[in-house]
């Protein structure tokens, strides 16, 4: 449990962010603000006040407001933005360029950028002249390297001499971009922020560390007028006449940050290392002097990365600035999400108690990012959700949203999640190649100050531990740093109340997730009593149980509570009609779960298949099209199939996330039962010839099945697109090889 203790002086603030970056890579633009629909949605400022949040960065972009020149901007949605910002009490952070490299008419090595950008603040600055605090350019150093170092981003160069024009053309342009905006309010103040993250590295390599290490703070001392020829950096940027002249005028005139804003992601530090046969090749580069894989510190140095309060101090040391976390976002699952957050914030905090001038801690991208893990080059995008979860129809809060409220307030974030260490924090971390520091090749130190867990943890109980369903929540549970205890039929009769009541008291858990049952389809019609007791009387059972005790409950329900006469997926409220014993015994199991515990979670999935379980629909489907049996399997019956991987880890999310009520969770796609066996027979190269569409009613099943039971969703469709989870699936297979045939080879 998160407890803030009292500080010195003014307290902690939490602020809010908005990942807001337009690159461009070639001739496209990406737009963040247009990917995850806030450029559309102005009911999102009230969402951002209600939790608490007072002072945010906010966009008002140079490419998107003014692509041509400022005499030609369409300042309508800047207008409408600020005025409802200034309704609801919230101070802006104003944005200009956030990773960006400005219009199609400017670039980074543009000689008149500086002079461009100067012009649209100008005008920026006299259309809203109560303007506080702004970031003209995010991250520069950070950006020139993305751009003009490494290729990635527009222009595209790859060059030491345009990474050095690029940076500081970036730094003259924010100094002009101030002076413009201080013509017309002279007390505006300069947020200016940086990625900080520091480099370790073997003692061969003690050298570029070094060097890397003085390159971090270039942004904030070029902008300090620091970087004249007594400056470690000078020589390596003076290249030319006009550089010179351009570092000169910045140590002549400069213009220093009012606030410091220090980015730092659990990725930030890296680790140089000669010992390139220990690295796949694509983390293997090069300085000219030596080849050296440049990697995660966090994957690698045993020591842990530097932590927050590490960073800060460093910075606080150096400047004597007041200082911002500016960027205090992960995207990995939920409760890693909480407890990164919970981390900045206590780092913050330990700094500002040491004596640095902290003044707040910035929740980001709190609308979540886009294709980052690809560094925002290439379609399709991945999705990483923040404080709000844009997959659904409105942006839904997530658990990150309650913690941050519960910051804003300076109360205690009592989530059972952020109880334990992320997994930054654990040896799990190491999967490179581990090694351990010795600190007098690496400037500064690392800092372990988080390791410690914060108190007794309490589990998630998870009935039905040696079904698929139930095992896979124990095994993803235990990679994700969830405490968790599982329980079989012998340690709990789920149909026994004393049973239930017992193994609940005695486990203590902060939730319950429901994963056993009767699953044999076909076996209820012969058995339906047994199916409905096991199925929702059970439920009933421990429904009313966590009702009691009010911790949340989640269960599991089917596609089979439908009858299949849609022919569009079937969503949350549509009407259940069940064909047969099996799906009348979910359907009252809904009814059960809801009434007697109001917050429970009804999770409807359909078809899972996962790689621990040999006996999925997909391993038999390959089994006998490996052995050369023909293999039947229904042409006219559509489903949805469902990943048990993304399913346990949406099921988490969502558990985490306090929602209740029913849910739909499959991935995205529909197909028939023989076009899946073609599917996963095609992905293991294997003939697909014995493969036997046949009608629904030639199999002989005793249950009757729906022609149609797919799975869509009112409320977000969370999980990944069936053909993203049948790759996966295969890759998962051919790690695990857990099928019993040798003669099958994925």
């Amino acid at each position: 449990m998160l407890r803030v203790e009292p500080l010195a002086g003014n307290r902690m603030e939490v602020w809010g962010g908005l990942e807001c970056t337009v690159n461009r890579v070639g001739g496209r633009y990406y737009d963040q603000l247009e990917l995850s629909g806030h450029a559309s949605r102005i009911a999102d400022l009230d969402r951002i006040a209600s939790l608490g949040i007072r002072t945010i960065r906010y966009p008002l972009l140079w490419e998107r407001t003014a692509p041509s020149s400022p005499r030609e901007a369409d300042w309508r949605w800047a207008d409408e933005r600020m005025e409802r910002l200034d309704q609801l009490g919230i101070t802006p952070i104003v944005g200009l360029v956030h990773h960006g490299s400005g219009p199609r008419h400017t670039s980074l090595l543009d000689d008149r950028f500086a002079h461009k950008l100067a012009d649209y603040s100008s005008a920026v600055a006299e259309r809203f002249r109560n303007i506080r605090y702004v970031t003209p350019i995010n991250e520069p150093l950070t950006t020139a390297r993305f751009s003009t170092l490494y290729g990635h981003w527009y222009p595209h160069h790859k060059s030491w001499k345009d990474f050095v024009a690029a940076i500081v053309n970036q730094c003259v342009a924010t100094r002009a971009a101030m002076k413009a905006m201080r013509a017309h309010n002279p007390s505006i103040q300069l947020v200016q922020t940086e990625d900080l993250g520091r480099i370790y590295s073997t003692p061969r390599l003690a050298y570029q560390a070094s060097f890397e290490n003085e390159r971090r703070w270039l942004t904030f001392d070029l902008l300090s007028g620091r970087v004249g020829e007594r400056h470690p950096m000078w020589r390596h940027m003076a290249l030319d006449g006009s550089v010179t002249a351009q570092l000169e005028s910045l140590v002549d005139d400069p213009s220093p940050p009012d606030i410091i804003g220090i980015n730092y992601y659990v990725t930030s530090d890296r680790f140089l290392d000669e010992r390139v046969d220990l690295y796949p090749d694509h983390l293997v580069g090069g300085n000219g002097r030596d080849r050296y894989a440049d990697v995660e510190a966090v994957r690698t140095v045993r020591e842990g990365i530097s932590g927050h309060s590490a960073i800060l101090s460093e910075a606080w040391n150096r400047y004597r600035i007041p200082l911002v976390v500016t960027e205090a976002h992960m995207g990995c699952s939920r409760e890693h999400q909480l407890r990164w957050l919970v981390e900045a914030w206590e780092g913050a905090c330990n700094a500002k108690q040491s004596g640095c001038d902290v003044r707040a801690v910035t929740a980001w991208a709190l609308f979540g990012s886009f294709g980052w893990d690809s560094l925002v080059t290439c379609e399709p995008f991945s999705y990483e959700c923040g404080a709000f979860d844009v997959r659904s129809p409105v942006p839904r809060e997530t658990a990150l949203a309650k913690v941050i409220r519960d910051l804003a307030m300076h109360s205690d974030s009592g989530h059972p999640a952020t109880d334990s260490n992320g997994w930054w924090r654990g040896t799990q971390r190491l999967t490179l190649a581990p090694y351990a520091l010795s600190m007098r090749n690496n400037r500064g130190q690392t800092s372990d100050s988080a390791c410690s867990v914060r108190r007794r943890l309490r589990p998630i109980l998870v009935t039905g531990a040696r079904g698929t369903l139930g095992s896979a929540f124990v095994r993803i549970c235990e990679q994700r740093g969830l405490a968790v205890r599982g329980m079989t039929r012998s340690e709990m009769n789920i149909a026994d109340p004393e049973s239930v009541r017992s193994a609940i008291d005695a486990v203590r858990p902060w939730a319950i997730i429901n994963a056993a049952g009767f699953v044999r389809v076909d076996d209820a019609e012969c058995d339906p009593a047994a199916c409905y007791e096991a199925n929702a009387n059970a439920v009933g059972i421990i429904a009313a149980e966590a009702s009691r005790l009010g911790i949340p409950f989640a269960t599991y329900s089917t596609d089979l509570v439908f009858d299949g006469t849609k022919r569009e997926p079937y969503i949350e409220t549509d009407q259940v009609s069940p064909l047969n014993a099996y799906g009348a015994s979910k359907a009252a199991a809904e009814m059960r779960a809801t009434s007697l515990h109001t917050d429970s979670l009804v999770i409807r999935t359909s078809a899972f298949f996962g790689p621990w379980d040999e006996w999925n629909f997909p391993i038999i489907a390959l089994r006998n099209l490996a052995a050369g049996i023909p293999f039947p399997a229904a042409s006219d019956s559509v489903v949805s199939p469902t990943y048990v991987p993304d399913l346990v880890n949406a099921s988490l999310d969502l558990l985490i996330d306090g929602e209740s009520g029913i849910w739909h969770l499959a991935n995205g796609g529909a197909l028939t039962w023989s076009e899946l066996a073609t599917e996963v027979g095609s992905r293991a190269a294997l003939s697909t010839e014995l493969v036997r569409p046949s009608k629904t009613d030639e199999l002989n099943l005793p249950a009757r099945r729906p022609a149609y039971s797919v799975l869509g969703s009112e409320r977000g469709s969370i999980l990944s697109s069936l053909e993203n989870a049948l790759d996966r699936w295969c890759d998962a297979v051919r790690a695990h090889t857990l099928t019993s045939s040798p003669a099958l080879q994925l």
